[in-house]
């Protein structure tokens, strides 16, 4: 396999972690994974299957497994990135000394993932109704017809990413101003992260 040059770029502008993606992509495409950028990161596949993803954050860069979650970890080595992250875990690295030492565990996930990955194994997502519908969201669906209908025909993904932004607001009045400000684009079909 070789490098995607739509993909360069991430790699170019990575500044501090630059050294740690860098071997971590030859990693990724040495394992026969092939290179895309989806999300705006490089993002490795089986067939046309997503196994794994490389990104930067302030303190930390990291590999997520798409379906980390159904993995055997047995170095425990994964990390949830939050709690409302259902099936992706991470690798976490913050130097590119830890990656060179934990090489060997590395490979082995990424094998672990192209495995789960041929295999056709899925991982079952809760339900949206699963998820806490905020008072002041379910009021405004009963008021507006409109937006309820359009609620409704969002992707689940997108309709949880809402409710979990709406949700995660503690006081009743930053309920309703996200609410408030996220409405026009539910009713123009997009999601929470939408342009």
């Amino acid at each position: 396999m070789s490098t995607n040059p739509k993909v360069d770029f991430y790699f170019k502008k990575a500044g501090k972690w630059q050294k740690e993606i860098e071997l971590l992509r030859v990693m990724a495409i040495d394992s026969g994974l092939s290179e895309e950028l989806k999300w705006g990161c490089p993002c490795y596949m089986q067939i046309d299957g997503n196994v794994l993803l490389i990104h930067v954050f302030k303190d930390y860069c990291a590999i997520l497994f798409f379906k980390g979650a159904l993995f055997n970890d047995k170095h425990h080595l994964l990390v949830q990135q939050t709690k409302n992250v259902q099936a992706a875990r991470q690798l976490r690295f913050t130097n590119l000394l830890e990656i060179i030492d934990q090489k060997e565990q590395i490979n082995w996930y990424i094998k672990e993932a192209m495995r789960v990955e041929k295999a056709g194994l899925k991982f079952e997502l809760k339900k949206t109704e699963a998820f806490d519908m905020p008072q002041e969201f379910a009021q405004k669906l009963k008021e507006i017809p409109a937006l309820k209908k359009a609620f409704n025909a969002l992707t689940p993904g997108r309709q949880r990413a809402y409710l979990l932004h709406f949700s995660s607001a503690k006081q009743s009045a930053t309920r309703i101003s996200r609410i408030e400000k996220y409405m026009p684009l539910i009713l123009k079909g997009k999601g929470i992260n939408d342009d």
